[in-house]
């Protein structure tokens, strides 16, 4: 039997422009697409129409499963609870971030992980999810043990992205030990002793153990199929290393020379949405703006604030003429979908996947008011 339903009277937000009209879904595929100012169906009242939000890199189901240092929830209970957050925040696609390889900076017992990617797989299985859910392992690959934990995913179909990390001092997000200081001692409470030594064993594994780490997780990835991001590139050194391993996505540049280097590389160059909401970077980093003034930001992501992907864009198409609001969309729809290699939505289009979103947005914060996966409403 046919399922189709028609959304009318909606500003439907194209590739290259906001056209009113209405659209045809059947069989959880957009059919068609069409100008007529009425039609039988769910009247949108002239609200946007806009294609299923992509996020590529969430921590977002981390702080559920822990929401305080110590705390362990039941890992279905968070997996649902942040899925509920995720759509209807419009996000229909989403790249939930694992952490692979303990660091200083605390992390989670072995095979916490791998427990937390069948928990997703059993909720898929089990029709819990509202969203379609696959995985970014964020590889710190100065941490002695990232390869047994990025090995344990060796048949997790779900992992579709993995990111090359470095967060030792004076490496790429901390080139500065003034930043540094900040982050680890000044944060952590630590004495200058405690401090001191913290930064010389970070360093010494950083030396040992990141660029193997790098080479054998990247052969990996290109075998399998999974996409590579490099993560904090400072310098156009870092941008010759990521073109060297086939990195398609830059993550949080954190200078404009390697943001500009990168987005003529043909990566596609990825902020923080938050940062776009706060106008800075929570590390002191470069602006998210900054690189949209200048033509080199290609994705945003929710980071952690997954209401922040949707209301981004609107501040975008706002504050900067150049930037239409098809435009800024397509850094939080189509081109997330295309740099991970998802053709099949990411777009207002026949044939597409119909993961949609209807939107209202007169000035200030966007209201999500429905959200589609596949035709099928799930908030």
């Amino acid at each position: 039997m046919t399922a189709e339903f028609v959304i009318g009277n909606a500003r439907i937000v194209l590739e290259d422009e906001v056209r009113h009209g209405a659209v045809l879904v059947r069989d959880g595929l957009i059919a068609d697409i069409s100008d007529a100012s009425s039609a039988p169906g769910e009247d949108f009242d002239g609200d946007y129409l806009i294609p299923g939000l992509v996020e590529l890199h969430t921590d977002h189901l981390e702080s559920h499963y822990s929401p305080r240092p110590g705390v362990r929830w039941n890992m279905m209970s968070a997996i649902q609870a942040h899925d509920a957050q995720i759509s209807s925040s419009g996000i229909t696609t989403v790249f939930d971030c694992l952490r692979m390889g303990a660091d200083e900076d605390g992390g989670f017992d072995d095979g916490e992980m791998r427990m937390m990617a069948d928990a997703l797989q059993q909720a898929a299985d089990e029709d819990r999810l509202r969203a379609d859910h696959f995985i970014h392992l964020r590889c710190e690959v100065s941490a002695h043990n990232v390869l047994d934990h990025f090995n344990a995913f060796s048949d997790v179909a779900a992992v579709r992205l993995a990111s090359l990390m470095d967060h030792a001092p004076g490496q790429r997000q901390f080139q500065t030990m003034d930043q540094y200081t900040l982050y680890y001692k000044t944060k952590r409470g630590l004495s200058d002793e405690q401090f001191a030594e913290f930064v010389q064993r970070r360093l010494e594994a950083s030396e040992i153990y990141a660029n193997k780490h790098r080479i054998a997780i990247s052969e990996v990835c290109h075998a399998r199929g999974i996409s590579i991001a490099s993560h904090d590139d400072a310098t156009l050194d870092h941008v010759e290393e990521a073109k060297g391993f086939g990195v398609r996505l830059a993550e949080f540049p954190t200078s404009m020379e390697a943001a500009r280097a990168s987005h003529e590389a043909g990566m596609s160059v990825l902020m923080g949405a938050p940062n776009i909401v706060r106008g800075k970077s929570h590390s002191g980093n470069i602006a998210a703006r900054d690189l949209a003034e200048h033509g080199v930001l290609d994705v945003l992501s929710s980071d952690y604030v997954p209401l922040s992907l949707i209301h981004a864009p609107f501040i975008l198409a706002d504050t900067h003429e150049d930037i239409s609001l098809p435009q800024a969309l397509a850094m939080v729809t189509s081109t997330p979908a295309r740099t991970v290699g998802l053709d099949d939505r990411g777009r207002i289009a026949p044939g597409l996947r119909a993961d949609l979103v209807r939107v209202r947005r007169n000035d200030g914060v966007p209201v999500v008011r429905g959200v589609w996966r596949q035709g099928r409403r799930v908030a």
